[in-house]
């Protein structure tokens, strides 16, 4: 028995029976050889090139073509060669939350396209795929069969007395822990819904979901995934009289997988998804070895959105300079927007409740909305913003020209941060607040999620004086000016400064290319100037304008970006 084989079994036995670790661990010996004659290792090693684009399988769309199909066209004419990796958002087939209550892990959805199509993109962009694990729909195979007493699925959901003490359980949601469904014969069960009533959990405490899973996430290692998301991960193990989140047998599960995938393609990149406070959300990186390779960095949206609300960058800078790493083989996602909103839960701790009330009225006041949670006493708390990102950071009143400023020193700032941008495609393209949607749809979330129709879109990014071909044409600028900076290494050190109340400083330093570049945000309204000969040496040369520069004094003009690269010399 090698050591990996020896290491499976141990994790094994801190999970199940010793019986019941046994068994699981020839299954998945079975799957690991299984999945080896069948996947051909990759090898590849994160850099500067790397961005992700985050986009729902069915994003763009035009009448009689999949929409997958009509995807590829839209990437390929506007962000090939500029954004190599597409995380494409759950395209299996689900029956709620635009994906996220997936009924078959292995199919894609009809109305989306094919495996085929998903293998096409994979020629030309390095995918991320969803693991939809803590949760299947209710629709499911699995779900189905639990409720017509299929023996073999017995055990795989968390079939609960509602008389149970579950009070200490955290809540994502204000909805019920607890959902009643009805069997074949008519008795009533209480399944642990996390969620929704549409999204039941799965049991880990029994030994064939872990199984099960993990064939399904080998399966999508063999159909093109390069990197995967492990969904809502931090509520996966239950255990009753416990907050059931981030216990340490999520986390041994976490590894568990890491080692099991790495054992049949080393080169997998496996990304967490913790929407939680700050300190919580890194824990994911383990001990910077043997969990994932990158996590969300939940904290940095709420933060620009407050830095531009006040004007003041002091909370974003005290955060960013307690910014730490485990290990030289992990790095931050950092991005301002997704599928969901911009949650308020990793602020918890580093914003006044009063800071955060402010975010959530001034979203309110420019039509967006908020969801709550429902904290240890039952009341509600404000847990995500609903809005596009754009209509959170700037108001809908003001001229384009401000609001795309705006926008792109948000999105600047985030390609700048050490570690691997994640850039929302309603975020590229400007999208604002879909408020039509919620009100078709009831779902709050509903209003950043809008599905755009390829023509439209297509005249939009090409109409000079439009949001979002303003927003567009500059965004795609940085993203070519970032790929060619080798001082944006998701692994190159970094070091953050407040020179001024405003302004918020990214220092980056490649030690191969001899090579500095400070990235410099003004977060006002207002000129500000500053000296930098203590923070770069000069001459410089400012990247975006073209400009060079040669004088210690520096002017910086509203809401304005400036990544300033200091010009080689022998030795940094």
């Amino acid at each position: 028995m090698n050591k990996e084989q020896k290491s499976l079994q141990e994790r094994l036995k801190l999970l199940y029976s010793q019986k019941e670790a046994e068994k699981a661990f020839v299954e998945i010996e079975k799957l690991i050889l299984k999945y080896k004659e069948k996947i051909t290792p990759k090898s590849y090693e994160l850099s500067e090139k790397d961005m992700i684009l985050i986009t729902y399988a069915d994003q763009v769309v035009r009448a009689d073509e999949e929409p997958l199909a009509t995807l590829k066209l839209f990437l390929d004419e506007h962000i090939k060669g500029v954004i190599n990796t597409v995380h494409i958002l759950p395209f299996y087939p689900y029956s709620s939350d635009d994906g996220f209550s997936v009924i078959d892990y292995k199919d894609v959805s009809p109305r989306m396209g094919s495996w085929d199509l998903i293998n096409r993109l994979s020629q030309d962009y390095r995918l991320m795929f969803d693991g939809v694990i803590n949760h299947v729909s209710q629709y499911s195979y699995w779900f189905k069969s639990f409720l017509a007493n299929d023996p073999k699925y017995k055990e795989y959901f968390l079939d609960m007395d509602p008389s149970v003490d579950l009070s200490k359980v955290v809540r994502p949601r204000t909805l019920p822990l607890l959902h009643e469904y009805t069997d074949i014969e008519g008795k009533i069960h209480f399944i642990w819904t996390t969620f929704s009533k549409d999204q039941v959990d799965l049991n880990y405490g029994y030994y064939k979901v872990l199984v099960e899973v993990l064939d399904a996430l080998l399966f999508y290692v063999q159909m093109g995934a390069d990197i995967i998301r492990l969904d809502a991960i931090a509520f996966l193990w239950k255990e009753v009289s416990t907050e059931c989140i981030h216990l340490p047998k999520t986390h041994e599960i976490i590894q568990l997988m890491r080692e099991v995938l790495h054992e049949v393609s080393p080169g997998l990149i496996i990304i967490t998804e913790t929407n939680v406070p700050h300190d919580e959300n890194i824990s994911y990186f383990g001990n910077g070895e043997n969990e994932a390779q990158m996590v969300y960095n939940f904290a940095l949206p709420p933060l620009l959105a407050h830095s531009l609300l006040k004007s003041d960058t002091t909370a974003l800078t005290k955060w960013a300079q307690r910014l730490t790493l485990p290990s030289d083989k992990v790095c931050f996602f950092n991005f301002t927007a997704s599928h969901d909103g911009c949650g308020l839960r990793p602020v918890s701790e580093l914003l006044t409740q009063e800071e955060i009330e402010d975010l959530v009225q001034v979203t309110c006041q420019r039509g967006g909305f908020v969801s709550h949670r429902a904290n240890a006493h039952g009341e509600k708390t404000p847990y995500e913003l609903n809005a596009s990102y754009i209509d959170i950071i700037s108001d809908p009143k003001e001229q384009n020209h401000i609001r795309a400023k705006k926008m792109i020193l948000t999105q600047a700032l985030a390609l700048a941060m050490p570690g691997v941008p994640g850039i929302y495609f309603h975020s590229l393209v400007g999208s604002i607040s879909d408020k039509d949607a919620v009100k078709r749809t009831g779902i709050y979330r509903s209003i950043n999620r809008e599905k755009l129709n390829y023509e439209i879109l297509n005249e939009d990014l090409n109409t000079p004086g439009n949001l979002r071909a303003m927003i567009y044409r500059s965004y795609k600028k940085l993203l070519s000016l970032r790929k060619s900076q080798r001082v944006f290494n998701p692994y190159a050190p970094f070091e953050f400064f407040q020179i001024k109340k405003g302004i918020f400083v990214i220092k980056r330093v490649s030690k191969e290319a001899l090579e500095e570049l400070l990235a410099i945000y003004n977060f006002t309204d207002k000129r500000v100037d500053f000296d930098i000969s203590k923070l770069i040496r000069l001459p410089a040369v400012e990247l975006i304008s073209g400009d060079d520069i040669a004088c210690e004094e520096i002017s910086i003009e509203a809401f304005e970006v400036m990544w300033i690269k200091s010009k080689k010399k022998e030795k940094i």
